[in-house]
C-alpha cells in the first residue's frame, strides 16, 4: 500500500511541476506583445482549466502526503 502511495506521490509531483511550468510559459508570453502584467484579467478556457488543475492536484498531493506520513510512522 505504502509503495502505491509513494508512486503516486512521484507521479503527482511530475504532473504539478509540468502545469506550474506550463502555466509561467503562458503568461510570460502576453508581456512579448505589450500586455501589461500588473492589470488583472480573467482566466478563461485552457487558461482557467491548467488553474483548477493545479489546485485540484495540489490539494491532492498535499492529502496523499498526509495520508502516507500516517501509514508510514
Amino acid at each position: 500500500m505504502v509503495t502505491f502511495l509513494l508512486i503516486a506521490l512521484i507521479l503527482l509531483g511530475v504532473v504539478l511541476t509540468a502545469l506550474i511550468v506550463f502555466q509561467t510559459q503562458n503568461s510570460g508570453a502576453g508581456s512579448v506583445f505589450g500586455s501589461d502584467t500588473t492589470v488583472y484579467r480573467t482566466r478563461r478556457g485552457l487558461e482557467k482549466t491548467l488553474y483548477q488543475a493545479t489546485i485540484a492536484l495540489s490539494i491532492l498531493f498535499v492529502l496523499l502526503t498526509i495520508v502516507t506520513v500516517r501509514l508510514v510512522g
